[in-house]
């Protein structure tokens, strides 16, 4: 079992610059982003049923943390033009969920699921069913499933309010639709290197339901 990490879970604040990043964030350069200005860090978890050697671990969770960064996880998502179907929404869905807890994130915190790139083509319906497969999957384990809304999400602003159950959405750089009623929580900004690592800027916001990121954080 993973070492009990520091911090609990916590809404975030809004107006707070982070990033995300498939890279590993040492000790080091977690500190020069908080010196930076920087307020928290999403890492990744596997679709596997292990986290891979750069995916995000029990000791770079607690780094990240010591840092003084909060910290958000989200799910790798498959090549563009992957094929979504029910079962492989629990399936991706059951992975996320147990993985983040070998690495030690308390349940209660969100898990971000990354929609974008599905094949071209793909009804709405298998999205959906995907969707709340997935959500379904995380939420039986204890965290807040949140949904990450890219390129190639083939669902409409309206059908990712209304025909889904997830509560927290995170808009990406891409040109996507806006989530009907309820609006995003995160913004991904651009894409950049920053302290020797790639990642894309990030910023929390309150969405138009009062709704807040649900975080780890000290």
């Amino acid at each position: 079992m993973a070492s009990t990490l520091p911090g609990s879970v916590k809404s975030a604040p809004p107006g707070l610059k982070g990033f995300d990043t498939n890279t590993i964030v040492t000790a080091q350069v977690a500190s020069q982003f908080k010196a930076q200005g920087y307020s928290f860090c999403a890492r990744y978890l596997s679709r596997s049923t292990t986290q891979g050697s750069n995916d995000l671990s029990n000791a770079e969770a607690a780094t990240i943390l010591n840092a003084g960064l909060a910290l958000i996880a989200v799910q790798h998502v498959a090549a563009e033009g992957w094929v979504p179907s029910a079962s492989l929404g629990t399936t991706n869905g059951t992975n996320a969920a147990n993985n983040a807890a070998t690495v030690g994130l308390p349940k209660g915190m969100n898990i971000w699921c990354d929609l974008e790139g599905v094949a071209t083509g793909t009804s709405a319906q298998t999205v959906i069913d995907y969707c709340q497969a997935w959500y379904t999957a995380v939420a039986n384990i204890g965290y807040v499933p949140g949904l990450y809304v890219g390129a190639n999400c083939i669902l409409t602003g309206q059908q990712l309010y209304s025909n889904l159950s997830f509560q927290h959405y995170w808009k990406s750089l891409s040109n996507v639709p806006m989530v009907a009623t309820r609006g995003y929580q995160l913004i991904q900004g651009a894409e950049t290197t920053v302290n020797g690592i790639g990642i894309d800027s990030d910023t929390t916001q309150m969405d138009n339901l009062g709704g807040a990121v649900l975080w780890l954080s000290i």
